[in-house]
């Protein structure tokens, strides 16, 4: 059952991937099966690493275990862990550890979500930081195999982010307030 903090944080997910995922297309491939029901939203209220990767390994399994018609990936959203992106980012060699000690390595993989995404050579504020940035921390296990097709079916993969820098770049600031109002800290 769920508590209505975890109703909240899922509410809030499902309209950042309606509004922003989905509705500035930064990942083409994310409609399709949102619209379909075949999207996992798991929270984790984990507060330390060990408790996490079991919340982490419960989605692989389910996913494994799962048809992918049925559930094709799994988001997971952190509420009480890895606040610091630094942390988070640290985090994630784990996450990629777990992949390797299940030999997940092609089955599996992580995208990576956080309120304060930062790429590397760029300052918090830039603008091209908000295609990554999500309310929590976010999990998201992504089969290879659905990677596979959507990469097949799309004329210019090697394109898309660049195409999401210069939407996120073209934002006016009240459409930035207005999408991303979640990063106000």
């Amino acid at each position: 059952m769920q508590t209505n903090n975890s109703v909240l944080v899922t509410q809030q997910i499902k309209t950042w991937l309606e509004q922003v995922v989905i509705g500035l297309n930064l990942c083409p491939f994310a409609k399709r099966p949102y619209k379909q029901k075949q999207v996992k939203i798991a929270i984790s209220t984990a507060s330390d690493d060990d408790t996490l990767l079991q919340d982490l390994l419960q989605q692989f399994k389910l996913l494994e275990n799962t048809p992918i018609e049925t559930t094709e990936t799994s988001v997971l959203v952190v509420t009480n862990h890895l606040q610091d992106f630094f942390d988070y980012n640290d985090f994630l060699n784990l996450a990629d550890a777990l992949i390797e000690q299940y030999n997940w390595q092609g089955v599996f993989q992580i995208a990576s979500f956080h309120p304060h995404y930062q790429f590397a050579g760029t300052t918090e504020q830039d603008p091209e930081n908000l295609t990554n940035k999500a309310p929590y921390p976010i999990l998201h296990i992504l089969r290879e195999s659905s990677l596979d097709k959507a990469v097949e079916s799309h004329p210019d993969v090697d394109g898309i982010p660049e195409q999401n820098i210069a939407k996120m770049n073209q934002l006016t600031k009240e459409q930035i307030t207005e999408l991303f109002g979640y990063l106000k800290d």
